[in-house]
């Protein structure tokens, strides 16, 4: 669209969107000429020439190049044990000051973590040195969540000094393993999303691919979920109370973020405009290095947290007004302090939106200042940055870079429009009504007051090209506008997102079929079925086999020959010629038995409750949340309880014992979730104290569910739980990995599960449940009806309403929910189809052979899950870019 239209930014309310206030910080308090406190100390000339007006003087750059220190920096440290243990006390003695009397397994761990992080860090100056050197095209990969978990011991296994350290450790007085449980896992995620992010990081590492992640550094997480009287309480996750090793502080790279204010047309031109605000604050930058496995690339995760110090008002502190003087620094700070803050109040959609702010323009910044260094000019920036957003919270990336585009570099609308929309590519991971981000329009108009102008136009420019491609569908132009016309009006992030983007995925087959179908349809019709694609997710195999798993890793070692199948696990299928092999299928057994034995431990350990590492392991892991039906399994679990109490003590000694395993957050404001848990837990009590029944049923919820608390949990299951409505579930990832570890699933015919069956083959899944094109229609009937529950699902309600776990009055919303609320995720329906699921499951289990089979041939399969396949597809269809191993810089 040309810019002399008449049209461009004739929406953006030039004289309103001035912010009277921000938490904090108000404008009218601020002195234009307030002052600022230098980043360096100046004496003599510097000193003379700053105070003057001249400009301040800058860090000075080497005279020359020292062929000593460039040696260094491109050759390996030593990789013997004399050299790491010298590394190891070094830091003992000189960063942690610690000595032979004073020196405990927390200093031990910071100490050998420091060390391997010195690897590391060199391995990341050589890798960002070749694919500058090059040229390379980078991926940038944004998201607000990277879940990964701890990284020392995944660091030994991918530099392959895992013995060397653990000899070390055993010469001053620890074992590995223990060091190694002193790490916290980093706060950084929550769920799914933020577990694929790093997945997807580590395989661009291991695959050679120049890729960064970008996303936010929380000071507390999300929360620390602990269980009181059997609800879920939040309290902050302290992650860095001590120091953190893994990441490295760049306080040279800063950028200022704006908030509020007011626009100023440009005299200069009719399409340009200075943003002026007073609230103003600077995102730093800290690097989290990625180690590749089997190659000498690494790769990084840049975080951005709110530097505070010159936010300080010292007149005000001087002053007496203690609270003022540091309003500022309150209000930059809570911008990262917690992920996902609770936006049930108007207060916390302002923090989430400006959060999601901060990241965006940040990392445009970054990616745009990178790029410059480049000297190329920028039509170019797609050919050399690739920015994947995954999910919505990033999306204000889009008209962040038309602003930087726009304003700062005076490019035209129509070049600017054309080097975004090349740039950008768009993951999409639900369909749910609260996943589909929307922002209302007074909102962003105050807190972002040119990206809503902008927005508008982009919103304009479509409209019109539409109008012309179909005349007068004026439905057609409401039902794709960006902006919705509610009152008050909302911006359709998803849709900007799409509008924006040269490519929109799904993240497994069905969902992209049901996107297409649904939410994008128009969007389809409009630019094509070419622009949407599916990139089924996948997990990485370093983490979730290699790592959690090393019995059964070694296992597989011993019949591949070498560990290459942990970046190739296509090789993974020879495992189907040891099918026959009765001394492997016995070792294959005792793998999962060890792992079942460790999960019981901690299970003891993390909630005082002791199962028989004998019994069936039934576990769901996963988010709380209706849509994946963790309330349908402790119905059926009361339904079990039941059927156990009206049996003999010789019927029931007959029975399949089962361990019923839960774990997952539900979020803060999600009341409806968390009463699910208190539910559960509720039942827990109660059963785990009935000595008739024993250990014949237990029931656990573990708290405070993480990755490392995965990577015990999922090697052990024998059977895990992927029951979501179907339709609702866009992939699912947790259903990867525990396949992956020789586990079986329960699931119903939705997300990855359908294509984890297509290739392991259906006899190794137990499905259930109706399918998702008859979704809509029990709903329809269910809104309008109120079918009698089936039997089973009549008992488990009758047995809470009389007051068998506690007050029925606590727990009667939720079968409310079903009974007179209209069932919208179909429990009623898909009941007695789950309760015969599990009848078949324990028919399965009492054949021994029959269950080893499934669980050595669902491991041979699984090679399409791997993320480094899923990762390549990334590259060749949507990003671009090849493989570019670091070369010639002497390792």
């Amino acid at each position: 669209m040309s810019q002399n239209t008449g049209y461009f930014s004739s929406s953006i309310p030039l004289n309103t969107a001035k912010a009277t206030t921000t938490p904090g910080v108000h404008e009218a308090d601020v002195p234009v000429t307030r002052p600022t406190s230098l980043k360096r100390v100046l004496s003599g000339p510097a000193l003379k020439t700053m105070l003057a007006g001249g400009a301040h003087s800058q860090p000075k750059t080497p005279t020359k190049d020292d062929s000593e220190f460039r040696d260094y920096s491109h050759s390996e440290i030593s990789r013997d044990v004399a050299t790491i243990k010298n590394s190891v006390v070094m830091h003992l003695t000189a960063t942690f000051l610690r000595t032979p009397a004073s020196i405990d397994s927390a200093h031990a761990y910071l100490a050998s973590a420091f060390s391997v992080r010195d690897r590391l860090l060199q391995r990341w100056n050589l890798t960002n040195e070749y694919h500058d050197k090059i040229g390379a095209k980078r991926v940038y990969y944004m998201s607000l969540e990277f879940l990964i978990g701890r990284t020392f011991d995944n660091a030994l296994l991918a530099l392959g000094l895992r013995q060397e350290y653990s000899k070390v450790l055993g010469d001053v007085g620890f074992c590995l393993e223990d060091i190694i449980d002193e790490e916290r896992d980093a706060a950084l995620g929550n769920g799914g999303l933020g577990r694929l992010a790093a997945c997807y990081v580590d395989s661009m590492a291991c695959s050679n691919y120049p890729g960064w992640g970008y996303g936010l550094r929380y000071k507390y997480g999300m929360f620390q979920q602990q269980i009181l009287n059997g609800y879920q309480v939040e309290a902050p996750d302290c992650w860095l109370d001590s120091p953190n090793p893994w990441e490295f502080p760049r306080p040279d790279v800063t950028y200022p973020v704006k908030f509020y204010g007011h626009l100023v047309r440009d005299p200069h031109s009719e399409h340009r405009f200075k943003w002026e605000s007073n609230v103003v604050y600077d995102a730093m930058a800290f690097d989290v290095p990625v180690p590749g496995y089997g190659t000498t690339n690494v790769g990084n995760i840049r975080l951005w947290s709110c530097k505070t110090n010159t936010l300080f008002d010292l007149n005000k502190f001087n002053s007496g007004d203690y609270q003022g003087a540091t309003g500022g620094q309150v209000a930059a700070q809570i911008l990262t302090d917690v992920l996902y803050p609770n936006d049930n109040t108007n207060d916390g959609k302002e923090l989430r939106l400006r959060q999601e702010y901060l990241f965006c323009s940040a990392t445009m910044q970054d990616i745009m200042a990178r790029f410059k260094k480049t000297n190329r000019p920028l039509s170019e920036l797609p050919d050399l940055a690739a920015i994947q957003l995954n999910d919505t919270h990033p999306t204000l990336g889009v008209p962040e870079l038309m602003r930087i585009l726009i304003d700062d570099e005076g490019l035209s609308w129509d070049e600017a429009w054309d080097i975004t929309t090349r740039t950008f590519a768009f993951t999409n991971h639900t369909i749910l009504p609260e996943a589909m981000e929307k922002w209302p329009v007074p909102m962003l108009d105050k807190i972002l007051p040119r990206h809503m102008g902008i927005i508008y136009d982009i919103n304009l420019f479509f409209l019109q090209k539409v109008e012309r491609q179909f005349p007068g569908d004026r439905e057609l132009l409401n039902k794709i506008s960006i902006i919705e016309e509610s009152n008050p009006q909302q911006v359709r992030m998803a849709f900007l997102a799409c509008v924006g983007s040269h490519k929109v995925n799904g993240v497994a087959a069905i969902h992209s079929d049901i996107i297409k179908q649904t939410i994008f349809k128009d969007f389809v019709r409009i630019q094509g079925e070419d622009k949407f694609i599916n990139k089924t997710n996948g997990v990485s195999p370093r983490r979730w086999m290699n790592e959690c798993n090393p019995d059964m890793s070694d296992l597989i070692t011993e019949v591949v020959g070498d560990r290459s199948w942990v970046n190739d696990l296509a090789k993974v299928k020879q495992l189907e010629g040891k099918l026959e092999d009765v001394n492997f299928r016995e070792r294959w057994w005792a793998a999962k038995q060890k792992n079942k034995e460790r999960l019981a431990e901690y299970i003891l350990t993390t909630t005082g409750i002791k199962v028989s590492s004998k019994a069936l392991f039934d576990i769901q892991v996963k988010r709380i949340h209706e849509y994946k039906r963790q309330l349908m399994n402790i119905f059926s679990v009361i339904y079990r309880y039941h059927l156990l109490k009206q049996m003999s003590p010789e019927q029931r000694e007959q029975e399949v014992p089962r361990v019923v395993i839960f774990a997952g957050k539900a979020a803060s404001g999600y009341w409806v979730a968390k009463q699910v848990i208190k539910l559960i837990n509720s039942v827990a009590e109660v059963i785990n104290s009935d000595e008739e029944i024993g250990d014949v049923l237990k029931v656990v919820f573990i708290p405070d569910y993480s990755v490392t608390a995965a990577e015990v949990i999922i090697p052990a299951s024998d059977i895990s739980q992927h029951i979501s409505t179907a339709g609702t579930e866009a992939s699912g990832t947790s259903n990867m990995k525990f396949v992956l570890n020789g586990g079986i699933i329960l699931g119903t015919v939705d997300g990855a599960n359908i294509e984890i069956g297509e290739e392991i083959g259906e006899e190794q899944i137990f499905f259930f449940g109706c399918l998702a094109h008859e979704v809509e229609d029990f709903r329809h009937y269910l809104r309008f009806n109120q079918p009698k529950p089936d039997s089973a699902l009549q008992t488990a309600f009758d047995m809470i309403q009389r007051n068998t776990f506690g007050d029925a009055q606590l727990f009667q919303p939720l079968i409310d929910a079903i009974m007179r609320g209209g069932d919208v995720y179909l429990l009623s329906v898909d009941f007695p189809s789950y309760i015969e699921a599990h009848k078949a499951v324990e028919a399965a289990y009492r054949n021994h052979d029959e269950w080893v089979t499934k669980s050595i041939l669902s491991v041979a399969r699984m090679a399409k899950f791997s993320s480094d396949r899923s990762i390549q597809e990334y590259a060749e269809e949507v990003w671009n870019i090849e493989p570019q191993p670091v070369l010639n810089c002497g390792l």
